[in-house]
This record gives C-alpha cells, sequence and structure tokens, in this order.
C-alpha cells in the first residue's frame, strides 16, 4: 500500500477496531505514539508489531521524545534531560556537551529501534530567548552557534542509533511567549531578523544533512499572511527553491489552537498540504481524523513518498536490542544520568 499523507494516533494501549480501520485508509502514512500508549516494554512492542501487521513496514511510526518534560516513554527507558542541560554544560565544556548530545542522540534512537519506531520529532532548533512558555528548557540555549553545534552532535548520535533527525519548530518559535498549542500566536519581527537569527540554525543544519524539518503554526505577520505551516513562502520559496532542501517536511498537529488560522480541518490539511507539507499530523481528534478521511483525496507524489520513506529507521530492532545489552550501552547511559 502506498503512503499516505496523514499522521494520526491512536488512545490507548492497545489498538480498536475502529482505530484498525483508521490505519487500514490508504490516506494514512503513519502514526505518532503519546504517553498514554506506554504501560511497560513489553505492551509497546506488542502495539508496534500490531500496528506493523496491519500495514507494514513503509508505514512510518512517530513519537516525541526529546528529553525533560517531552519524553513520552519513561519506565524502561533511559532518563534524557531537558536540552537546556546540554547547553548548561556548554558554558563550562564545550567538547564534552558534544559529546554528551552524541551519546543522547545515540540512546534515543537506539532505544526507540527496539520497538520498531522510525523516528523521534527531534531536535527542538528554536533559540531560548527567556520568552516562551512552551519552549523554554527544550531548547538548548540562546547562543546560536552553541545550538547549531549541539544540534549537530544530536543528528549524528540519532544516525549512529539508526534514525533520522526532525528539527522543529522552522523558522523559529522561541520568540514570542504565547504557546501555539493553546493560542493564535504572531511573531511580528521582520524577515531578515528571524533570517539572520532563528532560521539561519535551520540552514546550518540542513547543510549539516538534517533529514526533515516541522515548521511552526506561528504568524510571522510582518513576512506573510499565513503561519508557516500553511505557507508555500517558508516551505516552498525558503525551505525547498532558497535553500535546497530535500528532506521531508512535516506539519505540526493541526488540532492545536495555533492551527486554527487554516479553517475548518478538511481546509487545514488540504491548505499544507498545497503550501508543501509532505505528511500532516492530526492528533487527539479521532473524529476529526474520520471526517477528514472522507473527503481527503491527495495523491502523493513520487518526491512525496521518497522524502517520507528516507524517515524509515535504518537499524533492525534485534540489532538494536543487541546494542542495550552490551556493557558499552550501559556506561553510556550512565553518563546522561549523571549530568
Amino acid at each position: 500500500m502506498t503512503i499516505g499523507p496523514l499522521m494520526i494516533d491512536v488512545e490507548g494501549l492497545a489498538l480498536q477496531d475502529e482505530e484498525t480501520k483508521r490505519i487500514m485508509h490508504p490516506m494514512v502514512g503513519g502514526l505518532i505514539l503519546f504517553t498514554r500508549n506506554y504501560k511497560d516494554t513489553v505492551q509497546l512492542k506488542t502495539l508496534t508489531d500490531a500496528i506493523r501487521k496491519i500495514r507494514g513496514h513503509d508505514f512510518l511510526i512517530a513519537v516525541d521524545h526529546e528529553g525533560g518534560r517531552v519524553q513520552r516513554f519513561r519506565e524502561g527507558f533511559t532518563t534524557i534531560p531537558a536540552m537546556r542541560k546540554l547547553g548548561e554544560v556548554w558554558d563550562k565544556d564545550p567538547k564534552r556537551a558534544n559529546h554528551l548530545a552524541f551519546l543522547i542522540g545515540q540512546i534515543i534512537a537506539t532505544e526507540l529501534r527496539v520497538f520498531d519506531i522510525d523516528f523521534s520529532f527531534t531536535p527542538v532548533l528554536d533559540i531560548d530567548y527567556n520568552e516562551s512558555t512552551v519552549i523554554r528548557d527544550r531548547a538548548f540555549h540562546n547562543d546560536i552557534e552553541a545550538i547549531k553545534a549541539l544540534a549537530s552532535s544530536i543528528l549524528e548520535g540519532l544516525k549512529e542509533g539508526g534514525m533520522r533527525g526532525v528539527g522543529k519548530h522552522f523558522p523559529g518559535h522561541g520568540y514570542i511567549k504565547a504557546d501555539s498549542h493553546l493560542s493564535v500566536s504572531e511573531d511580528e519581527r521582520t524577515f531578515d531578523e528571524i533570517a539572520s537569527k532563528d532560521m539561519s540554525i535551520f540552514i546550518s543544519l540542513i547543510k549539516h544533512g538534517l533529514n526533515a524539518v516541522m515548521p511552526s503554526h506561528v504568524l510571522y505577520s510582518a513576512v506573510d499572511k499565513h503561519p508557516a505551516g500553511f505557507s508555500s513562502f517558508w516551505l516552498k520559496d525558503q525551505l525547498r527553491e532558497k535553500f535546497h532542501f530535500k528532506g521531508a517536511i512535516f506539519s505540526d498537529d493541526m488540532s492545536m489552537k495555533g492551527a486554527i488560522l487554516g479553517g475548518e480541518m478538511k481546509d487545514r490539511i488540504l491548505k499544507a498540504l498545497e503550501a508543501g507539507c509532505d505528511m500532516v499530523l492530526l492528533c487527539n481528534s479521532p473524529q476529526l481524523v474520520d471526517e477528514v478521511l472522507l473527503h481527503l483525496d491527495w495523491k502523493m507524489s513520487s518526491e512525496n513518498i521518497s522524502r517520507l520513506l528516507s524517515m524509515k529507521g535504518t537499524k533492525e530492532p534485534a540489532d538494536a536490542l543487541k546494542m542495550i545489552q552490551e556493557k558499552g550501552f550501559k556506561e553510556m547511559t550512565s553518563q546522561i544520568m549523571a549530568m
């Protein structure tokens, strides 16, 4: 079955009949897991195996597993610190901070690949302006060069562990106070200021080999009339054409309040796809998913499909498990736990 443009979620620890039907729909191409989908490692493996049985290995399974307060699976997994902690280490010893960032990326990827999860939506590339209510300690630092270096190390670690990275939230969510999960968010800065600061981090990481980007639901009102996730200016003119980005573009969750400027849900999905997203997330709204699937008719291009399939995990679950069982992996995790 061809991969579809929609990433959805499920409610609990095991698939219900209606969720199986949604996953089987040709417009669905991926599933994101949350804390509510995790009880223990045995249950998680049973769940992901069930998903694979329905849709096979071209179906994307993802999770937000950044560390800190955004780590969906806890017991049985290494506790990953908030990325701000790496920034604090950087201030004292940049070399050690980069080493720890690499280990964190490797640990995240290796542990998730055991359960046949393809990727985590990480790293956060936003600048900590000490303003945002939602970014805060999810950001590495307020120094652009520190963010570039630490994020690059995270990406290298993810790659070593068998995963691709997703940089978020393009072109930068750290400047404004509002949480786009809860309200319409507006950044009134000029394009030049955004480009020279926030966006420069994304461009640097793209050159470093960043595989995917998630745009914000922020409206950059001095630049374009549409929030970034609905904006062909940001996604096509800037990312694709100006900066030659070849990777996948995943929308942020369309059920967030910041996405309301996109209109009704079915309109939001289409606007995001037309603006340049390869895959659109719709979470925590199963009835809206059903409504969208009744009307959504979107033909995936060969480029869409290729970009999304490039996000498949590259280390086999058995190999990842073997890595975890090795003494060296335990030493790696102990370094992280001691931060």
